[in-house]
């Protein structure tokens, strides 16, 4: 089961498990787009792929995905929660119900599919879940202060089921990736959002999916993000705070504010 399938890293876990031979459960918002996906990976790769869409963001929705694929005889043994969006600019100007459905996507939706999934790996045991976190967890972003919290949320859930499950045969990976070359950034619409170069998606799942088969409990992609991810710690915590402010503050009113 690949979430937020249609696009970006989660197009790339699709082709790139579809290319191992999985068959695949697709969830994203946009039905006709997971259905052309569906289609495109079942003729090239000669595997099953159904589209499931949904919009993650609501409450009940990731709960009711999984009993639609249940329904349908469908008992994903591998769960990539990656669907999620982030906002950018000053906490007060942002709308309060945009925020909680970043927060309900980036955390709730996570949370709710890996408790939904676990019991069948448990009982098989085997399986494999893998949270699609960022370097934004390994340190606060003002400016994106939901964002960076909900991914350190992700990356701390996600190593301690690690710890919790690697002995019963559940493998469990958060990836960190640095910016990357998708549409996250339109959706956040601020280029300053994005620091450093842009590694493709199809890196990101490749690394990813290789430190998965090592047993890792997690993964920062790239020399250059596992560089940055180094930083606080070597730094004192406020020095971190204002370089990345510095970095994010939004262009409009960089000449206004500290």
């Amino acid at each position: 089961m690949v979430t937020g399938a249609s696009s970006g890293i989660g197009l790339a876990y699709a082709h790139a498990l579809a290319a191992r031979g999985a068959n695949l459960i697709l969830v994203a918002r946009s039905e006709d787009k997971l259905r052309e996906l569906a289609q495109e990976l079942a003729y090239r790769h000669y595997i099953r792929a159904y589209a499931l869409a949904a919009d993650l963001s609501e409450a009940g929705a990731a709960g009711d995905v999984h009993a639609r694929a249940s329904a349908l005889g469908l008992t994903p043994n591998i769960l990539i929660n990656n669907a999620g969006f982030a906002t950018h600019g000053r906490f007060e100007t942002l709308p309060m119900e945009r925020q909680l459905d970043e927060i309900s996507l980036n955390c709730r939706a996570v949370v709710e599919l890996s408790h939904a999934v676990l019991p069948a790996m448990l009982k098989r045991g085997e399986g494999a879940i893998v949270n699609v976190a960022s370097t934004a967890a390994l340190q606060p972003l003002p400016y994106m202060a939901i964002y960076g919290a909900t991914k350190a949320f992700v990356l701390s859930f996600s190593e301690a089921l690690w710890q919790e499950y690697r002995a019963r045969g559940v493998r469990v990976l958060a990836v960190c990736p640095g910016a990357t070359d998708t549409a996250f950034f339109d959706v956040v619409g601020a280029a300053e959002a994005g620091v450093g170069k842009r590694m493709s998606a199809e890196s990101v799942v490749n690394a990813s999916l290789q430190a998965l088969d090592r047993g890792r409990s997690h993964i920062v992609p790239g020399g250059a993000n596992r560089l940055l991810g180094w930083l606080p710690r070597m730094l004192p915590r406020q020095t971190i705070l204002q370089i990345v402010a510095n970095m994010l503050r939004p262009r409009a009113t960089a000449s206004r504010y500290p």
